[in-house]
Formats: structure tokens, C-alpha cells, sequence
């Protein structure tokens, strides 16, 4: 895949584009790919960074890092991905110039979309104008259910498996493995602490069987308030992992919310619990 940070990288050729954030290439942005590779075209994605909500100063809590975003893109057979810095300098292009200098400069001849999509100064620019600019339009419908919004919603509500329904795959934390408290090895369950990226979604508080690097995972998310913590954690326990991941980038899916956090009366009811959480993670399925 070809990735490229400027439209003057792009070598002119017939193109078809999408264009959007496509944040967690979800089950409704696949749909927009694949009518994209069936147009014959070169199959281009035109994606922002930032993502343009936050950029205009709202949160948002992204359901992928753009790494991520571009391994997905490309597993999703885009053959190229042009990541256009979301500046103020963008922000201010009419829909006339954001066509010229980014579509019909790469040899855009379709552009593939949503009914509802918007581009240019205060989403100024529409569907209408690019026909009467020329470009072929290709109208997605969206997939009723499916967005975003919706997937970040189930998140917050630990519900894995109906974020699981609508990304078309398990949702993922991705994020490096740095040092922690390193209590779980003396518990006899050694977890990796994973720190993600600040803007980055996290799921509601407890505890997850999922997978990892090959092996089954349970995963607590929260502030191990048997240990009195108060800040968030996400520890990982790959199941019969043998190795160093310390400064190394994990991703983990998440397939299943197994239960609450807890406080426990002992440390020993704590391994206890522990051990039925490793066994509930050995039955788990991935959604």
C-alpha cells in the first residue's frame, strides 16, 4: 500500500476516494471500501490527523491509534492512503480548492460516499458540487446501527461482544508496555501494563478474557481497588506467555466482560478469583 502525507506524493492516475476519519474502520466504513475497490479505479483513502473533532477542540476517544488505522486500511485492500494534516490552513479550503488540490490534482475520478457526506470550510461543500465539479459520485447507504458513536457507546458499557458486532472484529487495545507495580508476578499471574495513548477509547472498568500475541488474555481494566489504586491500569495476563515485552507495542482484543472489579477480603480470595477468571478466559470465544 501506498501511504503518503502530501497529494503531491501521489503519482496522477484514475483514482476512486473515500474520504473521512475512518475511525476503528468499522463494519460501515468496509462497506465504503469495498464499493471503492469494485470501481475498477485506485482505491485511495483520503484520512486526517488529527481526527477533525479534536482538532476543533472537542473529545473524542478514538477507537484506533492511526497506525492501526492504516494496518486496517490496508488489511481491508486500500491501495493507497493519503493522511492530510487536519491544520488550520486545511480547515479554511473551500470545496473548490479542497477538490482541486486533492482530488482532481491525484487523478480523482470518483468519489465514493455516504449520502450525508460534507467537506470544505463549515462542511460547506456536498455531494451536489462534486458532480458539477466533474467527479463521478458513488452513494454508499450506511449500515443502520453501525457508527462510531454507537461503538463507543457499548464500550462504556462493557459490552464488548456488541462492539465486537459492529467493528466486524474485537475491539482492540493497543497501546506500549511499560513498567508497573509488577504485583501480578508475585501473585503468580504476571501481567504486562499496558499505557495507552491519552485520546484513545477505554472500555468500562473490569475485568475481560480476550487474546494477545497468540494467547488467550485476561485483562483487568480499572484501579485494582483491593490494592487502594486510583489510577487506571490495563494489565493483560496472557495466558502461557514466556517473555520480555517491556518498551514493546501490545495489542489485545477483547472478547468478553467476565465481571467487576472488587475488593477482596484476603489476598488469597484474590489468586482465588484470579484462577476463575483464567478459567472463564480458557472458555471464552472470540465474538
Amino acid at each position: 500500500m501506498n501511504l503518503v502525507r502530501e497529494p503531491s506524493e501521489l503519482v496522477p492516475q484514475p483514482r476512486a476516494v473515500a474520504i473521512g476519519s475512518f475511525d476503528g474502520v468499522h463494519r460501515g466504513h468496509r462497506a465504503v471500501i469495498d464499493v471503492l475497490r469494485g470501481t475498477g479505479l485506485e482505491a485511495t483513502v483520503i484520512t486526517f490527523d488529527p481526527h477533525p473533532r479534536i482538532a476543533l477542540g472537542n473529545k473524542v476517544d478514538l477507537l484506533t491509534t492511526l497506525d492501526r488505522r492504516i494496518e486496517l486500511l490496508e488489511e481491508a485492500g486500500v491501495a493507497a492512503v493519503l493522511v492530510a494534516a487536519f491544520t488550520p490552513q486545511l480547515q479554511q479550503l473551500t470545496p473548490e480548492e479542497f477538490a482541486e488540490r486533492y482530488l482532481r490534482a491525484t487523478g480523482v475520478e470518483a468519489v465514493v460516499a455516504g449520502e450525508d457526506f460534507r467537506f470544505g470550510v463549515r462542511r460547506s461543500g456536498d455531494l451536489a458540487l462534486l458532480e458539477r465539479l466533474g467527479f463521478e459520485v458513488v452513494v454508499v447507504p450506511e449500515l443502520p446501527g453501525v457508527s462510531s458513536t454507537a461503538i463507543r457507546a457499548a464500550l462504556a458499557d462493557g459490552d464488548a461482544q456488541s462492539a465486537a458486532t459492529m467493528l466486524g472484529r474485537p475491539f482492540e487495545l493497543d497501546g506500549l508496555v511499560v513498567a508497573g507495580d509488577q504485583r501480578g508476578g508475585t501473585l503468580g499471574y504476571p501481567t504486562a501494563n499496558l499505557r495507552l495513548e491519552p485520546d484513545l477509547a477505554c472500555p468500562r472498568y473490569g475485568i475481560y478474557a480476550g487474546f494477545g500475541l497468540g494467547h488467550r488474555a485476561a485483562i483487568s481494566i480499572g484501579t485494582n481497588p483491593h490494592y487502594g489504586g486510583t489510577e487506571r491500569r490495563i494489565e493483560p495476563y496472557l495466558l502461557d506467555f514466556e517473555g520480555d515485552l517491556y518498551g514493546k507495542r501490545l495489542v489485545v482484543e477483547l472478547w468478553e466482560r467476565l465481571r467487576d472489579e472488587a475488593v477482596f477480603e484476603s489476598e488469597a480470595a484474590l489468586v482465588e478469583q484470579i484462577a476463575l477468571d483464567v478459567e472463564a478466559t480458557q472458555r471464552s470465544r472470540r465474538p
